[in-house]
């Protein structure tokens, strides 16, 4: 579990990078451009690295078909608004009772901490949800039994 949660806040910390790495290049690159397309474009490519990142080596997901993979990535969006939503509160609210930039920071730094260890569980339990291999012991007893047909009435 410690190896999962280390990865996890890399992973966090690479799609930051990431994230404000494509901001830069896409300022420099389209100076013309607004800087809402800068942030569109980071939030965008940070997102896809964090999920398949998320997806390949936090939960070890695989590929299950076009459309439970595409209900997995608008779950995974989901959640990672929500994240958002309570960064944004956190970082606001410690402004809003302290105005201090120290207190801004550490409200987002609760904030991140509260959000993604929420995203974490929601993403285990609704996203990337865990299916019995067919020779687990639940799954593998209720193939194992005889068809309805055989059973006496």
């Amino acid at each position: 579990m410690l190896m999962t949660i280390i990865r996890y806040a890399l992973f966090a910390v690479v799609s930051t990078l990431v994230n404000l790495g494509t901001q830069e290049f896409v300022l420099r690159a389209f100076p013309v451009l607004p800087l809402t397309a800068s942030i569109a474009a980071g939030t965008l490519v940070g997102f896809a690295v964090k999920y398949v990142l998320d997806k390949r080596w936090i939960f070890f997901d695989g590929y299950d078909g076009h459309a439970r993979e595409a209900r997995k990535v608008v779950l995974y969006g989901l959640f990672s608004i929500v994240t958002t939503l309570v960064f944004w509160g956190f970082e606001l609210s410690f402004w809003a009772i302290w105005q201090t930039a120290a207190a801004k920071y550490a409200g987002a730094v609760l904030g991140l901490a509260i959000g993604y260890a929420a995203k974490y569980v929601a993403d285990r339990h609704l996203v990337f949800v865990q299916r019995s291999a067919p020779w687990s012991s639940a799954a593998g007893a209720a193939s194992r039994a005889a068809p309805a047909s055989s059973l006496p009435r």
